[in-house]
């Protein structure tokens, strides 16, 4: 069995690896601890100038703490006697942890939800909810 699970830096993906830790899995299951680097960009309007950045150091900044991210995750699993690695993914971390789910074959995807309702859910999005609202052929037929 092969299990992917994303997570970020929030306790509620602390949460999830614990609720992951505590099954029962089999000998070969292997878990797949996946993080999503997304460099968000804003827009603004005319009247506001555009703050120069150094995207290239960003997304290294980023790619970085998600890579700590998702070993820390995978070394928790390790420790507790499971079969982990890691990844980490560029892109949506809805759409990336879809995508990898589909590359890696898994037969299971865990996500945490962070319990956002109504309009904050509305402006932050769910991880949790994407796969379930997105309509698409099922992607391991």
């Amino acid at each position: 069995m092969r299990v992917l699970i994303g997570v970020d830096e929030s306790p509620h993906a602390d949460t999830t690896l614990e609720f992951v830790r505590r099954l029962s899995w089999s000998a070969d299951t292997v878990l797949i601890v996946a993080s999503a680097v997304h460099l968000p960009f804003g827009a603004y309007a005319e009247t506001y100038a555009p703050v120069a950045m150094d995207v290239g150091l960003w997304l290294e900044q980023l790619t970085r703490l998600h890579g700590e991210v998702a070993t820390r995750g995978a070394r928790k699993l390790t420790e507790a006697g499971l079969q982990a690695q890691m990844r980490v993914l560029q892109g949506d971390p809805r759409e990336a942890l879809i995508a990898e789910a589909q590359r890696e074959r898994c037969d299971l995807m865990v996500v945490g939800s962070h319990g956002h309702s109504g309009l904050e859910k509305l402006l932050m999005g769910s991880v949790a909810a994407h796969w379930s609202t997105t309509p698409r052929a099922a992607p391991w037929s």
